[in-house]
């Protein structure tokens, strides 16, 4: 697609970023138990996980549990992990069909082994696909991560495997559970909260962001496309002039 100047316009990002907010509210307000929409949520992460591979997004990176989640009651956090399980061994045959890699980010080891050993069947079963890339982030804490990459960097550095006079942004990216992907270039989040919520702190310091008041179980394929849309009409600087970046 071309913009008014006749220079191409980037539509698609490669990476993007949910934090799907809004499940317990969905449910509340109609007069549900929070776990019903947790199992809505569940069901929006399928037409998304379809759009964003027919859309041609190479990587989508949902929030599907953070670490303080665990301080959530208990009877939500046990029905939440196994609907988890549940629904990652479900859609494993429809992954595979459609070209669709799983992986995991996170401190995955605090999950119950039951829905653990899951995710880890499908991400091996899904290994070899090579379109869209659906990580999830388990008791994932970006916070967590940064500390985990600062403590490997320093075990290195001590053992003499790496300069700590040489150490640089490159080389905590590299320490960080998505070293082997881009960073997002666009933040979606669901529910209308506008705060960041400890998600991926390094790795969005660059992306666009857009929030919507829509729970997540009501986010359909078209919101997911008009968020893509108005991330399109975005210019992207990073720290440089609309003058230059148009030059370029």
């Amino acid at each position: 697609m071309m913009n008014e100047t006749g220079k191409a316009t980037r539509q698609v990002p490669s990476h993007v970023a949910i934090i799907m907010d809004g499940n317990g509210r969905w449910a509340q307000a109609r007069g549900l138990d929070r776990s019903q929409g947790h199992v809505e949520g569940v069901n929006t992460v399928r037409r998304i996980t379809e759009v964003a591979s027919e859309m041609g997004v190479k990587y989508l990176t949902l929030y599907a549990f953070s670490m303080e989640n665990w301080n959530r009651p208990k009877d939500e956090v046990d029905a939440l992990m196994h609907l988890i399980g549940i629904a990652i061994e479900r859609e494993t045959p429809d992954l595979i069909k459609n070209n669709v890699r799983l992986t995991m980010i996170g401190d995955v080891e605090r999950m119950p082994s039951e829905a653990l050993d899951r995710l880890r069947g499908c991400i091996a079963r899904t290994s070899h696909c090579t379109g869209l890339n659906l990580n999830l982030a388990l008791s994932y804490s970006a916070r967590w991560e940064i500390a985990d990459a600062a403590r490997r960097i320093a075990y290195d550095a001590l053992a003499g495997k790496i300069d700590a006079a040489e150490i640089n942004e490159a080389t905590v990216s590299s320490y960080l559970t998505t070293a082997s992907m881009p960073d997002p270039d666009l933040l979606i989040r669901t529910g209308g909260d506008l705060r960041i919520s400890n998600f991926l702190l390094w790795q969005i310091a660059y992306a666009e962001i857009y929030v919507t008041p829509t729970y997540w179980p009501d986010f359909t394929k078209d919101a997911f496309r008009e968020a893509l849309a108005q991330f399109g009409k975005r210019e992207r600087r990073f720290g440089l002039t609309g003058e230059q970046i148009r030059a370029i």
